[in-house]
């Protein structure tokens, strides 16, 4: 007999108790999860925090690499705390994050900058004027808010948004690409103001792989674990085949665009600045030399209230500085600067060799003077207490907003006196790097050459002419407060030689400035003429004290004034004395208005920028945070294109004196016609590039559907004929025919642009070509 089989019961496992956790969870993996979750976070924020590095470059010191730095950490690490909130609810408590921080660093620029104000006041300054103010300021960049605003802000919402997708969505490489977007926006902002960033760049790259060769979370499981042995092996296979294809994509990528990249290594980079127009002046501060007799005739206005600091008026009272004038064309002295915006400390120069200096620090009350020029003791070195615009070239500084009764703001200056034993013996300087200041404009009359070749045959030295014409303005001219206005050829030529019993011979120091400066560019001396205030002592400056003097530039002296003001207790001689004019017939009292030699043609436009978790991300999470930052930073770009658009245009039509806007109206019309489609040669006149923009309306209505509307044409010719005024009659241009230029151009600029499909007027406004077309 068979016997029955053994009855087997099964005994259940024993639970495991305190059973060590692995690599992967319980408590023995805390630390082993939170290796694996610091290091893209940390990679993260280092990227941004470089964007900042990089960028500090041209800043004058690390503050915005600290705030930068700062808005890196806070935009992660407020993206890490709220992981576990759901998604939508990030983005606002990031945002409120960012103003406070936004708001800090705004408070620490405006005390690094000893800026007057409160936080209100500056926070809506920075916003208005952040970009522009960026672009157009002076390097190196002095960290104040409205230069520490955008950056600030776009490494904070950089952060946010690689936060978003590289932690909750787990999608790391695509998480770089808006640290990668900035970084690259802050090597274009610096451009060539500063050296190749290797090191920043290579910390950058590596920071990056470390990232992305550190895996995030738990353990990737096998994708092909439990299939069948022939399907595991079929995928397997086709996962090798998609790597190996990847590969070589990349590979031959980088053959390709490897000579290309390894070609612009040397090259320059652009500098986006020149893309942007600096602070300007009006008119008036153009040429302030104007300004002397309408001061002279009212000699006790207050314009001023100066206080210096003891020790600095030692040496007597400081001479103070409105402006510097190096262009002359034979009608008027201009500064001719480009200004740039400054922070408190300004850039210092070398003093000449031998020469002594003296710090000067004076506290300035603005009364009754107008305008943009902000007085100082040459060469100022430090401003606070205002906001300014400053041209190193010659000094010059400007108040943007402009002068106001009331303004008050410290400068300290260092105030040059050349050593004499030098300058007898010096030369003075020849060559293009001082052409602007030897360059004597045509039509010069002929009585002022002749007076300058005969004070230069007698005297050979530089500084021997120099002091040649001014002794002979000294001895030969009166000043009188009433003398007209003006420093045209026709001017001069009647203040040096015409009849005494005339008018002749008598001026304000406009005159003997202007002929100073003139004559001693027909000797062959390089000079420029200064306007400023020598007050008598602490206290009011008046109008009476106003004066305007000649300097002349020696090699390894530097600028050197002379004074051809005649001695008040002298009586001047005959000029025929010393000097006999061919006789001429005298002018009339009113000089009149210089013309121009026309063209063949006039020119055409010539002329002066979701979810994470063990299922994987959901597609909210990767529109939202992957496309929407890109998203973002491509929305930012579409804006500053605009601003700096709206900017151009604005400054094109509403800036300047009426010759200058009547050419900005017109190219803002020529710029219309290219953004069409119409190239504008510069062979072509005024007329002819008017018709060409009447076809080019006409032909762009007609092909409206369903109903053309009515081209125009008499517009661009109205337009045309206020070009060629300016262009043949310059200074003739009123403000109405101005603002019936803007008028013009801006209608036929909305008319064209109307007429272009839709998607083509979207383009117009952001179109970087106008920015570019005049530079």
């Amino acid at each position: 007999m068979g016997r029955d089989p053994p009855v087997v019961t099964a005994t259940p496992p024993r639970p495991a108790v305190d059973a060590p956790a692995g690599p992967d969870g319980g408590p023995g993996g805390a630390p082993a999860r939170v290796l694996r979750a610091v290091p893209v976070p940390l990679a993260l924020i280092v990227m941004i925090a470089l964007s900042g590095v990089v960028l500090g470059r041209v800043y004058a010191d690390p503050l915005l690499t600290r705030l930068t730095a700062g808005a890196a950490v806070g935009s992660v690490l407020v993206s890490v705390a709220a992981r576990r909130l759901p998604s939508w609810l990030v983005a606002p408590l990031s945002v409120a994050a960012l103003t406070g921080w936004t708001l800090l660093s705004l408070r620490l620029a405006a005390s690094h900058a000893a800026l007057p104000g409160g936080l209100g006041e500056v926070a809506a300054d920075a916003a208005r004027n952040a970009i522009p103010r960026l672009l157009t300021a002076m390097i190196p960049v002095e960290p104040a808010p409205d230069t520490v605003l955008v950056p600030v802000v776009a490494a904070w919402l950089t952060g946010l948004a690689a936060a978003e997708v590289a932690l909750r969505a787990g999608r790391v490489l695509l998480g770089y690409l808006p640290p990668v977007l900035l970084y690259a926006g802050a090597l274009y902002v610096v451009g060539p103001n500063a050296g190749p960033a290797v090191g920043p760049t290579v910390v950058f790259a590596a920071v990056a792989a470390v990232g992305l060769a550190v895996p995030a979370g738990r353990a990737a499981a096998d994708p092909v674990a439990g299939l069948a042995p022939a399907v595991r092996a079929a995928v397997r296979l086709r996962l090798l085949a998609a790597s190996a294809a990847g590969v070589t994509v990349v590979v031959a990528l980088a053959a390709l665009l490897a000579p290309v990249v390894a070609g612009q290594v040397d090259a320059r980079p652009v500098d986006p600045r020149r893309y942007v127009e600096p602070p300007q002046v009006e008119s008036l501060d153009e040429n302030p030399l104007i300004r002397i007799s309408g001061w002279a005739l009212n000699p006790d206005q207050k314009l001023l209230d100066v206080r210096t600091e003891a020790g600095a008026a030692d040496a007597g009272p400081p001479r103070i500085r409105l402006a510097v004038l190096s262009d002359y064309d034979g009608v008027t002295w201009r500064v001719g600067a480009t200004y740039r915006n400054a922070g408190r400390i300004l850039p210092a120069g070398e003093p000449a060799p031998g020469a002594t200096t003296d710090p000067v620090r004076q506290e300035i009350t603005v009364a009754d003077l107008t305008g943009k020029l902000l007085p100082a003791v040459p060469t100022p070195r430090e401003v606070t207490g205002a906001r300014v615009a400053y041209d190193p070239a010659t000094g010059t500084l400007i108040r943007p907003e402009g002068l106001a009764p009331g303004l008050r703001y410290t400068v300290a200056s260092i105030r040059e006196r050349p050593d004499m034993n030098l300058i007898s013996t010096a030369n003075v300087p020849a060559g293009d790097a001082v052409a602007r200041v030897l360059r004597v404009a045509d039509g010069a009359p002929e009585q002022l050459r002749r007076l300058a070749t005969q004070l230069a045959e007698e005297n050979g030295a530089p500084y021997a002419r120099a002091t040649a014409i001014a002794d002979f303005l000294a001895e030969h001219y009166r000043v009188t407060a009433d003398a007209p206005s003006g420093h045209a050829y026709p001017n001069l030529a009647f203040f040096l030689f015409g009849p005494r019993n005339g008018g002749g011979q008598r001026g304000t120091s406009e005159q003997f400035a202007a002929s100073f400066a003139v004559l001693g560019r027909l000797a062959g001396l390089p000079t420029r003429v200064v306007v400023g205030f020598e007050p008598k002592a602490d206290g009011p400056v008046r109008a009476a004290d106003a004066y305007a003097w000649p300097e002349v530039l020696f090699e390894g002296v530097g600028w050197v004034p002379f004074d051809p003001m005649p001695r008040p207790d002298e009586q001047p001689r005959p000029v025929e004395e010393d000097f006999r004019p061919k006789p001429e017939d005298p002018p009339p009292s009113e000089v009149p208005a210089p013309t121009v030699e026309p063209t063949a043609t006039p020119p055409a436009a010539a002329g002066p920028d979701r979810r994470g978790g063990p299922g994987g991300p959901g597609t909210p999470v990767l529109v939202g945070g992957g496309v929407g930052g890109l998203v973002l930073l491509v929305g930012a770009l579409l804006l500053v294109l605009a601003a700096l658009r709206r900017n151009l245009t604005r400054t094109r039509l509403a800036q300047g004196d009426p010759g200058r806007r009547i050419a900005g109206a017109w190219w803002e019309l020529t710029d219309a016609l290219q953004l069409a489609g119409h190239r504008v040669g510069a062979d072509l006149s005024a007329a002819e590039v008017a018709e060409r923009a009447r076809h080019a309306l006409a032909d762009a209505q007609a092909a409206q559907v369903p109903t053309p509307q009515p081209a125009s044409g008499g517009e661009v010719d109205e337009l045309a004929g206020l070009l060629n005024q300016v262009a043949f009659a310059p200074g003739t241009a009123t403000p109405d025919q101005a603002e019936r230029a803007a008028t013009l151009a801006t209608g036929y600029v909305a008319a064209l642009r109307a007429a272009r499909p839709g998607w083509r007027r979207l383009l117009w406004t952001v179109h970087p070509g106008p920015l570019r077309w005049r530079c």
